[in-house]
């Protein structure tokens, strides 16, 4: 199931040149020195990704509090169809959810943190822009964040959830180097094509929870049994 983290984060980068492109478009980088503008970058990377571990890391916790109670396989079920109906939910039910009480003044201050971030050139800069972007409210992030919990495990939420990240490196560190190089036509068509492969993450979710006995994809059991051992003195 990493794996699926890191194909998603690669095809949902798409989606990501548009909502966070922007970002990467503004970012103070070092036009003459290539050398210095890489090392920039890399930090802007690190930033997200360091972000988006500290959620994974979170919210794998709250998964493994399903899986202490034996609910690890029902946890797994549960996710992959909230996966499958968020799908199908309306965008603006999001946006009622960003625009909410606190949720929103929280998001309205690592807007404002994002937007003085960029108007320094020191090398901090770039690594706070990155981890304040991880931040912000986006559908992807969310859709990652569902299979964190299914992991029932800090350690691994906190994994899938930086190879999500990973995978969204290549494309936001072209439009870094490249600007809007994809055209709007070809990134609506790859887009669409992200809910498909979500969908399809669902199902797996679904079928890992079911226990069919399938080496890796299915086991009969994801939790380890514990015996007690007593003994007598």
């Amino acid at each position: 199931m990493l794996v699926s983290a890191l194909i998603f984060g690669l095809l949902g980068s798409f989606h990501c040149i548009g909502m966070c492109g922007p970002i990467a478009f503004l970012l103070p980088v070092d036009r003459e020195n290539s050398l210095r503008k890489a090392g920039q970058v890399s930090l802007y990377h690190i930033g997200r990704i360091f972000s988006y571990a500290i959620i994974g890391l979170l919210f794998g916790i709250i998964g493994k509090s399903f899986g202490l109670f034996g609910l690890q396989q029902q946890l797994s079920i549960a996710v992959g169809i909230l996966m499958i109906l968020v799908i199908f939910l309306p965008y603006k039910a999001f946006n009622k959810i960003n625009g909410s009480g606190p949720v929103y003044k929280i998001i309205s201050k690592v807007k404002s943190g994002l937007g003085q971030s960029l108007k320094k050139k020191t090398p901090d800069t770039f690594l706070t822009a990155g981890f304040l972007n991880g931040f912000l409210p986006c559908g992807l992030v969310y859709m990652a964040v569902f299979g964190a919990v299914a992991s029932a495990n800090a350690l691994e939420g906190s994994l899938y959830m930086m190879l999500f990240g990973l995978g969204t490196v290549p494309m936001m560190t072209a439009a870094v180097y490249l600007g809007n190089f994809i055209s709007a036509g070809v990134r609506q068509k790859i887009t669409k094509a992200v809910p498909v492969f979500v969908v399809i993450i669902g199902l797996l979710f679904i079928i890992r929870g079911m226990g069919l006995g399938i080496p890796y994809l299915s086991p009969i059991e994801m939790t380890p049994k514990i015996t007690a051992v007593q003994s007598c003195h």
